[in-house]
């Protein structure tokens, strides 16, 4: 918890690689994860740097791949995953992987070209097959002569051309035409050739698959018959614009028989060569298929080291590498050891050399996290990646969000639907990765579904106290109301009261758990259960803003930035505490003070904190004011109490004293840090015109300047200082102020103050940090009045959740109970329960469950870390060969 609680302390390091040991141990750092690699040369492009051959290869060789799984996927061939993580192949490896893709990829090439020849040469002897068989039906259908259809046919085209009928000698041309331009094809003939063809056609039954794609394909066979020369010519035209395929066919039907046996020998011939050429092509994917995952990751981390390579500097005298890099500082151990392992296995007798650094960049952000506690910092992460080493908000999320989400979800049978859904994904965990869904909404909740589980869990929680089981309360310990009407008053009133001083068992007290059940059947329920949940939701909002407010002070004490403890954390709790965890304090002291037998003089504390900025008052009758504040006489005339009497001691002085001093946070907050860090810059101006330094820079670390003396020593210091920093004794980067002696721990906190750690004395700019300290005042102020109206959203989205499970009971199962149906009832309860079940889930659980966890990231995101986060860091992009186990080549 410690490590999430802030982000891991972090280290710039310098490894000096040697260049036959540099590929293994970026190798080694890269199966380690957890070292960032920066880019030391940021203005060279891609195309310069000196590994940009060894990537280029690893491109092609990821092309090759590619068409390999190409492949595999046509024949539906899966690819197995056997959850091995192969290591980076060493250098002189990739000239083997580069043979063995070639290889492959060439002997698929010329078997694929092989079978397409062979599948088309199979598909035009079977269309040639069908043009046979097709036309020998129709000749002998004729009387086995083309020449024969003239007595019949064609005199039936003269008659309908206006032309006598005569004996005439007809040519034909028969071919096949897709299946879909048949009706296009048999116009277009006939308008073209001004009707003197005769065509007949008729589908092929066979189907044909394309020789390309594989797709299936229908055409027909047709015959077209024609006399002379043009328009032998214009219907080969029209056969040609179609890309209908013409075959010859003999006159005679010895001819076409002969063909056609021809024909079969040839397709059986081709049949059994397909077969073998699929067989071979099979067994070269087939042993593809049991290495092509890990040459995937064999390749992907050769690309990935070099990618880092290319990130170093190269160093030609000493012939080694230069790289800088993030760490965190609990894992410079791992970093050495794989370090002198890479060492190791490249052969190499120099060792490589990690390097500290002192650096004034702001490091990157890095949780140690696992699968439970990733769900809660990606939905930090999602506001903004926290600053370096700030406080985490995750811890506080993984019980915060589940249970707000909770308050507005509260229903045990909901909840309990919700638990199981999660509870199913957390058991069948592995079983569901395997399968490596690509539904991107799936993907969404099963990465939900430690939350899912943890929402669930806590909504069945929220529901006890409710009391509610899909909109019904379930008496388990037994109701503290004891009613004592008899039958004849229960049969002669529609609606009776309860009164409280006699029917309430005072002796076992309320309910043990939750809400009496009585109350759900009441009908004043709503009315109850409002100012119930109404009060619970501005207690919950302000603890946790009060939390967010404490946990400011954590960063202000680690970064060292004691002005903002006392200049904004104090008035910002003050003014927090004493107006609104005023009110919270009124919520317990009503609960506690008033009971059911002094509810007259029950104060309104929404008017009496309306009035307590008002600064107006209603005192009790003179005399009864003791009477009043502790409800001994119950008779308002007397007393002369009212909801907005005062009702306890010294409550004007109070709350005029809270007031008071929440209106003086204001000015504090506002005025107090701008003149103070004026203040700081303008006295560090004068210490620097006094050592006469040009900069900041040129100041020795701790130098006192001695201005009472004004001369002497003073000036002897002084001079001693520049003629120190102009012989380079002092190292620049070790030269920071001392304002009055205190080190430069008092500096560093001055330019925290200030904003970043790089900003110069000469940038400062009072009317912007006023300015600056002005927006953050007033959005503070006012973000305390709008952020406690706003979970008030707890106590509206409860009772809309409420409702709905009540008005979906009531419009179903109630409706149908009454039913009296002979027989039919069950039939009807079947139905109506599988109705209810679909709304519960599709309305209930998905719609009301996804707008409760919308409200929820709201109240985290806005009302809480707005007190204290700032989510201006990076997060930490660790150089990991984690992510290529599962990584596809598209990746």
């Amino acid at each position: 918890m410690g490590a999430l609680f802030r982000s891991e302390e972090m280290n710039l390091c310098q490894i000096f690689l040697q260049s036959e040991a540099s590929y293994a141990c970026v190798s080694e750092l890269g199966e380690l994860g957890l070292v960032q690699f920066k880019d030391l040369n940021p203005d060279v492009n891609a195309f310069q740097r000196k590994f940009v051959n060894e990537i280029m290869r690893c491109d092609e060789m990821e092309r090759k791949l590619r068409y390999i799984e190409k492949e595999l996927k046509k024949d539906e061939m899966k690819i197995p995953d056997t959850n091995e993580n192969p290591k980076a192949p060493a250098p002189k490896e990739m000239i083997d992987l580069e043979a063995t893709f070639e290889k492959i990829e060439s002997e698929l090439r010329e078997v694929n070209t092989n079978a397409e020849a062979l599948r088309r040469n199979f598909l035009e002897l079977s269309e040639l097959r069908e043009v046979l068989k097709k036309t020998q039906v129709f000749f002998e259908e004729h009387g086995g002569h083309h020449s024969m259809i003239d007595d019949a046919q064609m005199a039936l085209v003269h008659d309908e051309a206006g032309m006598p009928s005569t004996t005439v000698q007809l040519g034909f041309v028969a071919g096949v035409v897709p299946r879909e331009k048949i009706p296009v094809f048999e116009r277009m003939m006939w308008f073209a050739c001004r009707g003197n063809v005769f065509l007949r056609y008729e589908d092929i039954n066979q189907v044909m698959k394309d020789p390309v794609t594989g797709d299936e394909i229908h055409k027909s066979v047709f015959i077209v018959f024609y006399q002379g020369e043009q328009l032998k010519a214009r219907v080969r035209k029209i056969c040609e614009g179609f890309k209908a395929v013409l075959y010859p066919c003999p006159e005679n039907a010895q001819e076409r028989f002969e063909m056609s046996n021809g024909v079969a020998t040839r397709l059986e011939d081709l049949k059994t060569v397909l077969y073998q050429t699929e067989e071979h092509r099979r067994r070269v994917l087939a042993s593809a298929q049991k290495e092509i995952r890990q040459w995937v990751i064999k390749v992907k981390k050769i690309k990935a080291i070099y990618h880092t390579l290319n990130l170093c500097n190269f160093d030609l005298s000493h012939n080694s590498l230069i790289a800088e890099c993030w760490c965190p500082v609990v894992a410079l151990e791992d970093v050495q050891r794989a370090l002198r392992h890479g060492t190791e296995l490249s052969g190499s007798t120099v060792p490589s050399i990690l390097h500290r650094m002192s650096t004034k960049e702001t490091p990157p952000t890095y949780f140690r996290i696992n699968k439970f506690t990733s769900v809660f910092q990606s939905i930090i992460h999602a506001y903004g990646v926290a600053d370096y080493q700030e406080v985490n908000p995750a811890p506080y999320t993984i019980i915060s969000f589940p249970f707000l989400f909770a308050v507005m979800f509260g229903d045990v049978g909901h909840g309990f639907i919700m638990f199981l859904f999660g509870l199913w994904m957390v058991a069948s965990e592995k079983k569901l990765l395997a399968q490596k869904s690509d539904n991107e909404v799936w993907n969404i909740f099963f990465g939900g579904r430690y939350i899912i589980l943890m929402m669930g869990l806590f909504s069945v929680y929220t529901g006890l106290i409710y009391n509610e089981v899909f909109a019904k309360s379930v008496n388990i310990f037994g109701s503290s109301w004891k009613p004592n009407y008899d039958n004849s008053t229960l049969e002669a009133n529609k609606d009776l009261t309860l009164n409280p001083a006699t029917m309430f068992d005072n002796v076992t007290g309320p309910y043990p758990l939750g809400l009496d059940p009585i109350w759900l059947s009441s009908l004043n329920k709503i009315t109850f259960t409002n100012s119930f949940k109404m009060k619970m939701s501005i207690t919950i909002g302000i603890s946790q803003m009060i939390l967010g407010v404490l946990l400011s002070v954590v960063n202000h004490i680690y970064y060292r930035n004691w002005l903002n403890i006392f200049c904004q954390f104090i008035p910002e709790l003050l003014f927090l505490l004493c107006l609104f965890g005023y009110l919270v304090g009124l919520i317990f002291f009503k609960w506690v003070s008033y009971t059911n037998e002094c509810t007259q003089c029950a104060p309104s504390l929404l008017i009496h904190f309306i009035n307590m900025f008002l600064v107006k008052y209603q005192h009790a009758n003179d005399g009864y004011e003791e009477q009043a504040y502790k409800c001994e006489t119950a008779d308002p005339d007397i007393t002369g109490c009212t909801s907005q009497t005062i009702f306890y001691p010294n409550q004007m002085v109070i709350q005029l004293t809270l007031v008071v001093v929440a209106l003086l946070c204001v000015p504090t907050m506002l005025f107090i840090k701008p003149f103070v860090l004026r203040s700081r810059h303008n006295s560090m101006l004068r210490r620097r015109e006094g050592l006469s330094a040009i900069s900041q820079s040129a100041l020795i670390h701790n130098e006192e300047l001695n201005e009472q003396s004004g001369t002497g020593n003073g000036t002897a210091d002084k001079e001693q200082a520049i003629s120190d920093i102009e012989l380079g004794n002092v190292h620049s980067s070790e030269v920071k102020l001392s304002i009055n002696g205190e080190g430069g721990e008092h500096n560093q906190a001055e330019m925290e103050d200030q904003g970043p750690s790089d900003v110069k004395v000469d940038d400062f700019d009072f009317s912007e940090i006023f300015i600056s300290q002005a927006i953050h005042t007033i959005e503070y102020c006012l973000g305390c009045i709008s952020h406690t109206a706003s979970y008030l959203r707890l106590w509206a989205l409860s009772l809309a959740h409420s409702q709905l499970s009540e008005v979906l009971w009531g419009m179903l199962f109630r409706i149908s109970l009454t039913m009296d149906i002979k027989y039919g009832g069950s039939v009807i309860i079947f139905a109506v329960f599988a109705v209810f079940a679909v709304l519960t889930v599709g309305v209930l659980l998905l719609m009301e469950g996804l707008s409760a966890f919308l409200h929820t990231l709201r109240l985290h995101w806005v009302e809480f870390q707005s007190k204290f986060y700032h989510g201006n860091g990076y997060n930490f992009d660790a150089f990991s060969f984690k992510h290529l186990q599962n990584a596809d080549l598209d990746d």
